[in-house]
């Protein structure tokens, strides 16, 4: 992610150290529900097996030197050994996703039939160990074929064939689901993908950091964005037409959620602070909540920003029963004069944003300390700017190197402190009713491949049987969820900054 490769900081660093009470699980609603998660591709592996075809990001994983999701943790064969560790951990809950081309391998009409039985087979072994399954519909992993035949996100024959694939799913599987998340983490694909180019299919403008064969940085992320969000809603509204009555679920829209707090007490950092809010969260949020961009957006990008009309605005608003809320760190923002997107050729997501944005402390790109107050800023906010809505954190974790060790003391301290920042949320009205934790094992991972890990259980990926083993966290996430441990106050520490200094990754 450019914004976040290309800044780093050398500063001197205030110590502000915040309490959080003790506190266990009984301290939680009893209707709050702890989890983990993973992602079809991350997670099944068997890609040209039973009739699957290739995805998108089958394609793009094989276009660099970082591995690929061919085999990954063959949860495809192994899921009921996984059940099993998720059961004897005491998750109450699992995210997984419906990889698209399994199910429907031309992306729009026949099912395949052991596609259906594999989603079949793992939903009712979840239910038969008491574990809620949370399903989130598209993780990156768009059929091959349809990004072939007309480009995928940037058209808009993607709202129908996406709305029917989600028929499909509410139809075959909605009995025993209650829980839907339609796109995983919404602006960030859109950025990732259409922007900057480091997520499938991989769109940007060449520029020199990054050499795509296709895309145009300044005008694709809206049109995706766009898409994405008319695609959820036209799914949302068929779920509520169709099957919502007799299987009582609900359904969803995640987006990314970084901490996003001023370099400065200047008010142009404050002002630049808003300004990333209203891109990263209002992007898609102000539409589902209130039906129309964020006129701040409106006005920078003028023309490149596609326009709701009546209808749609009304299709959107108020089509997402919950948000879903991927969070993982925080980060400073600092107002960049003048803004750099004036030049056409230099237009794309985070320069029409206008900010640097610089890492606190010893954090990095692909790794960062816990900053559990930034976390909680993130609820606070989203509780009083989109009317505190229902809200399920659906990752949350912290990477370290795959084969370092199995006692992950770092990733303990990081889950003790950010439950303990949402129970601060939740008892200061945050609505936010579940957690899951990323990842229940290690898999392979987007933007790392093997090399740095966020599971709770160690996947030998040497070994033939892939064999798995718990780390220290996951014996601690087993005694937080039964009951054994309590968590004793602790001290979390915020960092400020004395002064600003900079330097180029």
């Amino acid at each position: 992610m450019k914004v976040l490769s290309l800044f780093c900081i050398c500063v001197v660093i205030v110590l502000v150290t915040r309490y959080s009470n003790a506190f266990t699980r009984n301290d939680f609603p009893e209707d709050f529900l702890f989890g983990a998660a993973t992602s079809a591709y991350q997670w099944e592996g068997a890609v040209d097996e039973d009739g699957r075809t290739p995805s998108v990001w089958d394609t793009f994983s094989h276009s660099d030197n970082k591995g690929n999701g061919d085999i990954a943790c063959d949860g495809y064969h192994k899921y009921k050994e996984d059940v099993k560790l998720m059961a004897e951990m005491g998750l109450e809950a699992f995210r997984f996703s419906i990889s698209w081309s399994r199910l429907i391998p031309n992306g729009r009409g026949q099912i395949n039939p052991k596609g259906l039985l594999f989603y079949k087979n793992l939903i009712k072994e979840l239910r038969n160990h008491g574990i809620e399954p949370h399903v989130t519909l598209y993780h990156y992993d768009l059929p091959q074929v349809l990004e072939d035949e007309y480009g995928g996100w940037i058209d808009r024959k993607i709202i129908e064939d996406f709305t029917s694939f989600a028929d499909v799913c509410f139809r075959e599987f909605g009995d025993d689901v209650k829980l839907w998340t339609t796109i995983n983490e919404a602006n960030i694909f859109a950025i990732g993908a259409y922007s900057e180019g480091f997520l499938p299919p991989g769109h940007c403008s060449t520029n020199e950091f990054v050499n795509c064969s296709t895309g145009n940085s300044s005008t694709e992320p809206y049109l995706a964005g766009h898409n994405i969000l008319l695609a959820h809603a036209s799914a949302s509204k068929l779920y509520r037409l169709k099957y919502k009555s007799k299987q009582r679920g609900s359904v969803g829209l995640s987006i990314y959620a970084y901490g996003l707090v001023p370099y400065t007490d200047s008010k142009e950092d404050e002002i630049a602070t808003q300004r990333s809010k209203d891109f990263f969260y209002g992007w898609l949020l102000k539409p589902v909540v209130f039906g129309d961009y964020p006129d701040e957006m409106k006005r920078i990008l003028g023309s490149r920003l596609p326009v709701f009309s009546n209808e749609e605005s009304e299709l959107v608003k108020g089509s997402s029963d919950f948000l879903g809320i991927i969070h993982y760190t925080t980060v400073y923002i600092a107002n960049i004069t003048p803004a750099p997107s004036v030049l056409p050729s230099n237009q794309e997501f985070f320069t029409d944003m206008g900010v640097d944005t610089i890492f606190i402390g010893n954090s990095s790109f692909f790794k960062w300390d816990a900053i559990p107050w930034g976390f909680e800023g993130v609820l606070e906010y989203l509780k009083q700017s989109y009317n505190n809505p229902p809200i399920y954190i659906l990752e949350n974790g912290l990477p370290l190197e795959h084969d370092s060790t199995l006692q992950d003391t770092p990733r303990v301290e990081y889950i003790q402190s950010y439950i303990g920042a949402m129970l601060n949320a939740i008892k200061n009205g945050s609505d936010t009713r579940g957690y899951f934790f990323w990842s229940v094992i290690d898999l392979y991972e987007l933007l790392a491949g093997y090399k740095l890990s966020y599971g709770l259980y160690y996947v030998n990926f040497s070994d033939p049987g892939l064999k798995r083993s718990p780390k220290l966290s996951a014996s601690w996430y087993t005694g937080f969820l039964n009951g054994t441990i309590d968590v004793a106050t602790q001290a979390t520490t915020q960092q400020q900054s004395l002064f600003p200094g900079s330097s180029s990754l």
